[in-house]
């Protein structure tokens, strides 16, 4: 696990990259506290299940900048997938 910070709120949470499609998170009660996105869902009670979190954009693009970065060991040891697709293939 290893820190990273949302670029959003700033919120520090701890990370690990198994692959580039699996993000464990774990958050400190700070950071809970802190996560812009995550008190706005709070109040909002048109949801559902208004009590659960599906999960911070701001966050997972931090996560996935700081991977692309090096700064978040990604396990698997696999290569950044990337769409290779020209443009004029799907026309």
């Amino acid at each position: 696990m290893q820190p990273v910070a949302c670029g959003m709120c700033g919120a520090f949470v701890t990370a690990r990259k198994s692959s580039w499609d699996q993000t464990s998170i774990q958050w400190s009660a700070a950071a809970l506290g802190r996560c812009q996105e995550r008190r706005a869902t709070a109040y909002d009670t048109d949801r559902p299940n208004r009590h659960s979190f599906p999960g911070c954009a701001a966050l997972a693009a931090s996560l996935r900048e700081a991977a692309v970065d090096g700064r978040l060991e990604v396990q698997s040891g696999d290569p950044l997938k990337s769409n290779t697709d020209s443009p004029e293939e799907h026309s």
